[in-house]
């Protein structure tokens, strides 16, 4: 049972027993894996059953061609809901990007985040002026440009005219970010007004082959108009793509507000902005992101330490918010995507992934059963193996370990 995950998660044998046989020595020799293995083969059956296959006498294309189908199925009611939440809501008959920017901000779900304050990201742009992306809006001078356009405007903007090279120079230069240019605020989550910047409009957002653009610093979530080609099932995928934004900003404001007193704040805060946070010690011989130290609080609240975290993390700030879970909340009739994140069928040591996220990719990207996808149920399914593993003590200490040095000296400052 235990190849199964093994194959699932890309590790060849010798890694996968090593790894193994570090989590069971350290726990106590639980056998998660096995339990895990059993319960996804389980569960995964059920899942068929909804789609109304038979699991004994059902080919693995079978079975990704009604994923497929079922997606695409989902996607047209949740677009019909998201246009129906605009013309209630925000008068705007049909359009489905703002219905969904309100299904969104109306989650009943954690909207707080720890991010750059607007001015001191101007003080930024300042000083890596997006000479581009003044004159492609029109303004004559780089102080005209900051005076009209907001923060997120203006890297937004810049994201969608400027190099890539660009946003690399801006970020590189949040190594010299201190705590006191951060705050708390509500996460922003907006569109952009195509009709006001004339010469951006939707032909850019098909060059980027994106619509959700997410700034984690600025705790940010900025969601484009859709192009007039765009793919079917583009909606959900968009919404999908949103909610994970969302996600990320919650784990990197946790991080680096808990940072906030560590020497080399602004490398910090540059190193999580590309890469996931993680930490520097292991547990049970497994390197551990933060993303995943956030997920367990997140569902074992009552393992949540103030000694360990306080007076920088208080338990609210340790929120992450399930993707099929919120989903269902703007559009109950995908309730069949419902704890299917880690879940999949092996062929010929490939998954057929049923986390929706892949599934949203597979359909928008057109990808044949050969070329399929399956990254989402990947990270999910690492991160469901290591949280069954996880020993809040271990972990405790892992954290104390990483901060406390540091933490005690900035209390003496």
């Amino acid at each position: 049972m235990t190849r199964f995950l093994a194959s699932s998660l890309g590790i060849d044998s010798h890694t996968w027993h090593e790894l193994r046989n570090n989590l069971e020595s350290a726990n106590g020799h639980p056998v998660h894996d096995i339990h895990l293995s059993s319960q996804i083969s389980a569960a995964t059956q059920d899942k068929l059953r909804q789609l109304g296959l038979d699991p004994s006498d059902t080919t693995s294309s079978e079975l990704y061609n009604a994923l497929q189908t079922k997606y695409l199925d989902d996607d047209k009611k949740m677009t019909r809901t998201l246009q129906t939440i605009a013309a209630n809501n925000v008068s705007i008959e049909g359009d489905v990007v703002q219905g969904m920017i309100h299904a969104l901000k109306n989650l009943p779900d954690t909207k707080r985040s720890y991010s750059i304050k607007m001015s001191a990201m101007k003080s930024l742009i300042k000083q890596q002026p997006p000479k581009k992306t003044m004159k492609k809006l029109g303004y004559r001078s780089l102080d005209s440009m900051f005076k009209h356009e907001s923060a997120v405007d203006l890297l937004t903007a810049a994201c969608l005219v400027e190099d890539k090279s660009w946003r690399s120079k801006l970020v590189a230069r949040y190594k010299n970010l201190k705590p006191s240019d951060f705050e708390a605020r509500n996460i922003v989550i907006q569109s952009v007004n195509f009709k006001r910047w004339k010469a951006i409009d939707s032909e850019v957002v098909a060059v980027k082959k994106h619509n959700v653009l997410e700034f984690k610093e600025m705790g940010a979530v900025v969601i484009l108009p859709l192009p007039k080609s765009a793919p079917k099932g583009v909606v959900t995928a968009s919404l999908i793509v949103s909610l994970h934004a969302l996600n990320d900003i919650r784990v990197f404001s946790s991080f680096v507000k808990l940072c906030q007193v560590r020497a080399h704040f602004g490398e910090i805060v540059k190193d999580a902005v590309t890469n996931d946070p993680t930490l520097h010690t292991d547990i049970s011989g497994a390197r551990v992101s933060w993303h995943l130290v956030q997920r367990y609080y997140s569902n074992l609240f009552h393992h949540f330490n103030p000694e360990v975290f306080e007076p920088h993390l208080q338990l609210e700030d340790m929120a992450w918010h399930s993707i099929e879970e919120s989903l269902c909340a703007i559009e109950s009739n995908l309730d069949f995507w419902k704890n299917s994140s880690f879940l999949a069928k092996m062929h010929d040591d490939k998954a057929i992934s049923l986390n929706i996220g892949d599934v949203a990719l597979n359909s928008c990207n057109n990808n044949s059963f050969e070329s399929r996808i399956s990254s989402y149920y990947q990270k999910s399914l690492w991160h469901e193996l290591l949280l069954r593993y996880f020993n809040y003590q271990h972990l405790e200490q892992s954290v104390e370990n990483e901060l406390q040095p540091e933490l005690a000296i900035g209390n003496r400052g």
